[in-house]
């Protein structure tokens, strides 16, 4: 059968992993990778703050990760960490789960650890070497790869694809754009591939930042910047999220905050029409039993003055700012014990404590990770990736309409979508 030459725009993670599978089930397939950088897998790299998450621990019902994604219950727990595109998903995380993403890795030389919070990692902490991995099989199976080079248009003829590039073009019969969204967009993900998807028949969801930090009305937080959480209830509007975040100079970040921002992606908060973010510190508890347990400490700590009875809460650095909230409606005396607090100030406290009130205006410009929206999920092949619209042609990555939650989940769906890809070229032609 005549072998076609398989063209993939995008030398990111799910270029990068498409490549190497059709290479390594099908050698003699020729395969040409362009990239507008002058290295692959730019995005990869800086993933994780240089670690690359590479995938997602999380447990199944049974805490065994070696069921996650072997089973319907698994995926469909998978999924839910995808605000958008989950449905879309559900093919290729049977066929690729994060076990998979695992042993492929570690297959070609690159040990990984799961940490405590399930977010996986290399053991030497370095994105290099997962970049190095794919890059080392793809070259060591011939595979053309292009640095330095833009696609300026792609045009659709007879026998396939041709693109254009600034010194001249390539035919190719199949292709596969993997250029991502237009998050990070000093790693090349600038959103070419929306207009190369869009000249190609397809159309382009509405498109926004997702996981992202917000910034907040309130100036305090900048006095308590770097101060974090490892478990606390964010509630946004409908939104809530439980998990770890922090306060920053500008107002709140990490990775509940990112979790919310992804939710309420297309939500644009501003001075004028702000979103309303509650956080309780204490998730765990129902309201009457923390005001008990409140109780009970106030009785234990009597002769503790309010600001060092609040500590057994809070940070120290917090403790203050909390009595300056408090005294915005009655002014409190700085010497209070805290056995002189009446059941009014109780109840002041508990509130503030279960649902401390924060005003979110904006976004911090440029902090977000990944892309809401791009190239709809109803136009494309969830068994195979290829389009509905145009025959020959795959997607994989972020320029689909998915995107995840941070932990790994935006990495596994470049893996899973770019194998799933591969995979279903090498069947066609074979």
């Amino acid at each position: 059968m005549h072998k076609p030459k398989i063209g993939i725009i995008g030398g990111g993670a799910a270029g990068m992993m498409a490549g190497a599978t059709i290479k390594e089930l099908d050698p003699s397939m020729p395969v040409i990778i362009f990239d507008k950088n002058d290295h692959l897998g730019a995005k990869v790299i800086i993933s994780g703050g240089g670690r690359c998450n590479v995938t997602t621990g999380i447990p199944s019902t049974t805490n065994d990760l070696q069921a996650l994604g072997n089973n319907r219950h698994d995926v469909d727990k998978l999924i839910e960490n995808y605000p958008r595109g989950g449905k879309l998903l559900m093919s290729a995380f049977f066929n690729f789960p994060p076990l998979s993403t695992i042993e492929w890795f570690e297959s070609h030389g690159v040990p990984l650890k799961t940490e405590e919070d399930f977010r996986v990692f290399p053991k030497s902490n370095n994105g290099h070497d997962i970049v190095g991995a794919l890059e080392t099989t793809l070259r060591e199976t011939n595979t053309e790869i292009n640095l330095d080079t833009m696609i300026s248009q792609i045009e659709k003829i007879d026998s396939g694809f041709r693109l254009h590039t600034r010194t001249g073009h390539y035919n190719v019969d199949t292709l596969v754009l993997t250029t991502g969204g237009n998050a990070y967009r000093s790693t090349g993900s600038t959103g070419d591939g929306y207009a190369f998807a869009k000249s190609l028949g397809h159309t382009i969801t509405d498109l926004a930042p997702s996981l992202s930090s917000y910034i907040t009305a309130e100036k305090w937080p900048a006095q308590i910047s770097g101060v974090s959480f490892q478990k606390a209830q964010l509630t946004l509007e409908k939104y809530t999220r439980t998990g770890p975040f922090l306060f920053t100079h500008k107002g709140v970040s990490g990775p509940a905050i990112f979790a919310l921002s992804g939710l309420a992606a297309y939500e644009n908060p501003t001075r004028e029409k702000p979103l309303h973010l509650t956080i309780n510190f204490f998730p765990e508890e129902s309201l009457a039993d923390f005001a008990e347990r409140f109780q009970k400490l106030a009785n234990d700590h009597g002769a503790k003055r309010l600001i060092n009875f609040l500590d057994i809460f809070l940070p120290k650095s917090l403790c203050e700012i909390f009595i300056q909230l408090l005294s915005e409606t009655t002014p409190i005396d700085p010497n209070l014990k805290a056995s002189q607090i009446d059941k009014t100030l109780k109840t002041r406290i508990v509130s503030l404590l279960t649902a401390l009130p924060l005003t979110i205006i904006g976004r911090t410009p440029g902090d977000e990770f990944v892309t809401a929206g791009g190239v709809p999920t109803s136009e494309v092949n969830p068994n195979t990736m290829e389009s509905k619209i145009q025959p020959n042609l795959y997607f994989a990555g972020e320029l689909l309409d998915i995107d995840g939650f941070t932990c790994g989940f935006n990495l596994q769906a470049s893996w899973a979508t770019g194998r799933l890809a591969g995979e279903s070229i090498v069947k066609k032609f074979n």
